[in-house]
């Protein structure tokens, strides 16, 4: 007997309607039996004629599947319910097919549910034209467990040969299932070595996940772009996102890409209620590294008149790394170093020296890509968030009683940091009247070059007035040149088609 009521991609969810299981909330660790074979019989409830939807191994029997090996059975999450099995074959370029399947369990109607098998149809097709061809997949099929019901959370976990996508409807699922069946080939396959084998008795820290999870986020909406899933200017202000928030990410000012990724046990739901700096000290890995691969993509496109792009890259790891077979399935041949990495973007670009010169700034240091001087190539520009407005920092006030209590940290290099004013100050009084909206809100009214006068009783009651010097607001959107006025020339035309346009 064992109680879970989460849906998501990694807890396990039992209810009258379904058995939504993640294997590693759902079974207890073996130790010592990691390559021992398992088989496992489901059993539904009386009354219920429940089919199974997963990764692992089918036999004669249709609710008795296997596994080769204890990390294949951790890593097959099965959706066990009356769902909607929706089978396609999709071509890869290389003329070799694939089936996927789409186990749908949702409050939808009939023709949701074939909206979004088509919408994963397209998006398989295209993520197979980046890499030239399909994964081998184990079982002979990828599999989209996905759960949309009013009770689920949204999320999404990759597994080598299926993933589990949840959410409240299948209208708001397209952009993870396309993330998540990237990782197919990045991360499944194309695995760092840190990774490989997984630990399941310790936490698995990786310096890669920029690259594993960043990358993805990268790929997840362009491949919807490609794909006619999403017009040209949703994706670009996207894309606007991931810059902006490394080039004005006060976490930039902390750690490289690569530190980011180390600090993943510490914030991907780990179970501590003690105060952190996590708010002004950390860009998530995949933010960080999807505003990386936006500037390496326009960078080889850059530097080779569109003769080499990310594209190039990912599938060249993917010969190099991913596409051999493993010593048993679910397991990976040939993980990747850093130093692999390096190495093989010298190659595709066959310049060894940019390769180093990349990854010492802007994945090893903490340079921010000068993304202005690269998006111009698109005909985009990056258009001041809110222009002539005033700014302080992005940090968070609340009032309370009169006064304007500080409930976020202050980020590195703002006004109101340089102040000394942070979480839990109180500002009693702005100008020398008492505040009547949040910060944000009374700095956006005052011009740049000015100052507030802020009075603010610190812990322990000591009032003190600061003068807080307004600056222009730093942030900025990504968007079409036509946004502002302008016309993009023809050439600009074609880059958006070669990089953004449908397929």
């Amino acid at each position: 007997k064992i109680y879970g009521d989460r849906i998501d991609g990694t807890y396990l969810g039992i209810d009258p309607t379904h058995a939504h299981m993640n294997m590693p909330a759902t079974l207890v660790w073996a130790d010592c039996f990691e390559m021992r074979p398992a088989r496992v019989t489901f059993v539904p409830p009386p009354g219920r004629a429940w089919k199974v939807a997963t990764q692992l191994y089918a036999t004669a029997d249709p609710l008795v599947f296997t596994a080769p090996n204890f990390h294949y059975l951790m890593d097959s999450p099965t959706e066990f319910s009356d769902h909607v099995l929706k089978t396609m074959t999709v071509q890869g370029p290389d003329g070799r097919a694939a089936t996927i399947r789409a186990a749908i369990h949702h409050g939808g109607s009939a023709a949701d549910a074939d909206a979004y098998a088509s919408a994963l149809e397209k998006i398989a097709r295209e993520q197979a034209r980046i890499f030239g061809e399909f994964p081998e997949f184990e079982p002979g099929h990828y599999t989209f467990l996905a759960d949309y019901l009013p009770w689920a959370d949204g999320d999404g976990m990759e597994h080598r040969n299926s993933t589990i996508v949840t959410g409240r409807s299948l209208s708001q699922g397209i952009g993870t299932a396309s993330h998540e069946l990237f990782h197919a080939w990045n991360v499944e396959r194309i695995r760092p070595a840190d990774l490989e084998p997984f630990d399941f008795r310790d936490a698995d820290v990786s310096e890669q996940l920029w690259l594993a999870e960043g990358f993805t986020s990268y790929y997840g909406p362009l491949t919807l772009a490609r794909a006619g899933l999403a017009p040209f200017e949703q994706t670009a202000a996207g894309m606007g996102r991931f810059a902006d928030a490394i080039v004005n990410g006060s976490g930039r000012q902390v750690r490289s890409p690569i530190e980011m990724s180390r600090h993943a046990p510490f914030v991907d739901a780990a179970a501590s209620i003690d105060r952190n700096d996590f708010g002004r000290t950390f860009i998530s890995y995949y933010t960080y590294g999807a505003g990386v691969a936006l500037g390496l993509d326009l960078t080889l496109r850059q530097r080779t008149a569109g003769k080499v792009t990310l594209d190039d890259y990912m599938r060249r790891l993917w010969t190099k790394y991913g596409k051999q077979a493993g010593t048993a399935p679910g397991l990976v041949a040939r993980p990747y170093t850093l130093s692999d990495l390096r190495q093989t973007l010298g190659e595709v670009a066959d310049d060894q020296a940019f390769a180093a010169d990349f990854f010492k700034r802007y994945i090893e240091g903490r340079d921010a890509i000068d993304y202005a001087a690269l998006v111009g190539q698109a005909g985009l520009v990056l258009r001041p968030r809110h222009a002539g407005a005033g700014w302080v920092g992005n940090v968070q006030t609340e009032l309370e009683d009169g006064a304007l209590r500080v409930t976020g940290l202050s980020p590195f290099n703002t006004p109101i940091y340089e102040a000394g004013i942070d979480q839990d100050d109180v500002i009693v009084a702005v100008n020398g009247a008492a505040p009547t909206s949040p910060l944000a809100q009374i700095a956006r009214a005052a011009k740049p070059g000015t100052s507030l006068k802020l009075t603010v009783r610190a812990r322990g009651g000591r009032e003190t007035v600061r003068d807080v010097m307004v600056k222009a607001d730093p942030h900025f959107d990504l968007v079409p040149v036509e946004a502002t006025g302008g016309t993009p020339t023809a050439a600009q035309q074609a880059f958006r088609q070669a990089w953004l346009g449908v397929r």
